[in-house]
């Protein structure tokens, strides 16, 4: 059990687990000790008495909300298109490349006529830039260097491709077993 003394009438005994009661607990100790050293006018007691506080009042929100202080959203409520994966990033390359004979990444004729097939309903600077960011694995600027527009339009094709193609991976009678 350890055992900390913030000033001779006030000291911590382990308060065991984390829990927001053991927090709220610290933070109303280390609220009044910020009000001793207030009143001693001693400011490097405040100042690292403050920190404790704010420490506190951080770890009560994160125990409390169960996620980081600060953050808007959580990871269960990430944009869809960030959550989904489209097209597996090996077979999209593989269908790229399809040169290298004797690879381990060949595709099928099945899977190429499902790339296709999800391809196809692209307009052909959506599937140019579609192809080139998850094909040939570019970044954005590199790609909008290559076709000589902005990097938000190369953004809105592939934003506008990754859209379709979720769209199609519902209806479509050739995408459904996509894997």
């Amino acid at each position: 059990m350890t055992t900390a003394q913030l000033s001779p009438e006030v000291s911590i005994d382990g308060f065991g687990e984390a829990t927001v009661s053991s927090y709220k607990e610290s933070r109303r100790i280390a609220n009044r000790a910020y009000d001793r050293a207030k009143a001693n006018e001693n400011e490097s007691d405040k100042k690292l008495i403050a920190q404790m506080v704010s420490d506190c009042d951080y770890a009560i929100e994160w125990l409390s909300t169960g996620r980081r202080p600060g953050n808007k959203r959580g990871v269960e409520r990430l944009a869809a298109y960030q959550r989904e994966k489209l097209v597996d990033p090996l077979k999209m390359q593989a269908y790229v490349q399809q040169g290298h004979a004797g690879s381990s990444a060949n595709l099928s004729d099945w899977q190429l006529f499902q790339i296709e097939d999800a391809l196809s309903r692209l307009s052909p600077r959506e599937r140019e830039c579609y192809v080139m960011k998850h094909g040939d694995c570019h970044s954005f600027a590199d790609i909008a260097m290559a076709l000589n527009i902005s990097k938000s339009a190369v953004q809105s094709y592939v934003k506008n491709a990754q859209h379709k193609i979720s769209e199609d991976l519902q209806q479509s009678l050739f995408l459904g077993g996509y894997e």
